[in-house]
């Protein structure tokens, strides 16, 4: 990255966080994604979860200016060992992470972005997936974060991928939770909805009057009703932002839509072969019968029925395709893990830090 890329000043200010708590959805979850997942190394049995202690409050939130754009991003905890760097999927926002975040220790510092078009974020085109990377790369690079764990979801594991090919001195481990890395015969077809204004998201519901509405009206929804309910209101909470007496998406219709059109134009095989460190992929699957449900509910659905939000988009050869990759396939979790089962992610995150910290004491 150029000079003109490099942080121009980062201004933090404090940022009141709710108390997190643990419903009977938490319980239920957890319970759930413990059975099913299994991996393609060793004996392929799922370990159980373990739990960690729940982070608690001191949330910061930030802003950085980087590509001639201003991102806002969220930090937790004190900036020593690894940095957990977490990237969001289309449509959502860092504060998404907040159920993986309470999962950890207080002792992980962590740094979760608005990605470009989201959140507190500038709302400045383009919006082609290449950009996002190359957003990540630099903020990177901008706030000098190394022995950093990439963590992304959908089209953010897209994201950290190309931050990771850019600045591979800078990285210890990813994680890629469901990442939009599709096939690579995908590649070469065209897309469904040329235009952004022609994808059914366009026409999503913009504007609402209160995070609460926003929830009422989404949880015994596709997919929203699978998600944990405390993750959900975050999701709404700091999805919305102000707009005259009322509030919109933090993530306009008309942005959403420009990103999906966008979704098969970026083919980042060679960047995935050049990725050396640990990686491991998370994925997930509906059974047929699932799919079938899921068709049936489609109206319900973010984007009005374009595409069943549940299934996984990822490659299943992706973990093959890179020097270091691990595979692991939960056929019981949606595409929204993160949201489903936020212990699990957050196991995965730390099983990465420890093991590459014995990895390094090993070596020294």
């Amino acid at each position: 990255m150029g000079g003109d890329d490099r942080v121009q000043r980062v201004v933090a200010r404090s940022l009141p966080v709710r108390s997190p708590g643990v419903g009977v959805a938490d319980a239920h979850l957890r319970a759930q994604a413990a059975h099913g997942a299994c991996e393609r190394r060793g004996t392929g049995q799922a370990r159980p979860l373990r739990r960690w202690r729940r982070r608690g409050p001191g949330v910061r939130e930030n802003r950085v200016a980087v590509r001639g754009i201003e991102l806002a991003y969220f930090e937790w905890g004190p900036r020593v060992g690894p940095t957990v760097l977490m990237l969001h999927a289309t449509g959502f926002h860092a504060r998404c992470w907040d159920g993986v975040i309470r999962e950890l220790t207080n002792s992980v510092h962590v740094v979760a972005v608005d990605q470009r078009g989201h959140g507190r974020s500038a709302k400045a085109p383009p919006y082609g997936w290449n950009e996002f990377g190359a957003d990540a790369a630099a903020l990177v690079e901008a706030l000098d974060l190394v022995d950093v764990i990439g963590v992304g979801h959908s089209m953010g594991g897209h994201a950290t991928v190309q931050a990771a090919g850019a600045h591979a001195d800078r990285f210890r481990a990813l994680l890629l939770v469901d990442p939009v890395i599709l096939d690579p015969a995908a590649y070469t077809r065209r897309g469904m909805f040329p235009a952004a204004e022609e994808h059914p998201v366009s026409r999503r519901r913009n504007r609402w009057t209160s995070a609460e509405e926003m929830f009422e009206r989404f949880k015994d929804r596709h997919p929203f009703r699978v998600w944990i309910p405390e993750i959900l209101m975050d999701y709404c909470r700091f999805g919305i932002v102000p707009d005259g007496d009322g509030f919109v998406l933090g993530c306009p219709p008309h942005v959403e839509a420009a990103i999906y059109t966008g979704s098969a134009g970026r083919d980042i095989r060679e960047t995935v072969a050049k990725v050396s460190k640990p990686v491991v992929v998370l994925r997930a699957r509906v059974a047929p019968s699932e799919a079938r449900r899921v068709s049936r509910h489609r109206r319900d659905a973010p984007d009005a029925g374009a595409m069943d939000f549940a299934r996984s988009p990822t490659w299943p050869g992706l973990a093959a395709a890179f020097p270091n990759g691990r595979d692991v396939y939960h056929p019981e979790l949606t595409h929204f893990m993160p949201m489903q089962a936020p212990d699990l992610v957050a196991r995965y995150i730390r099983e990465l830090a420890v093991a590459e910290s014995k990895c390094k004491l090993m070596i020294h």
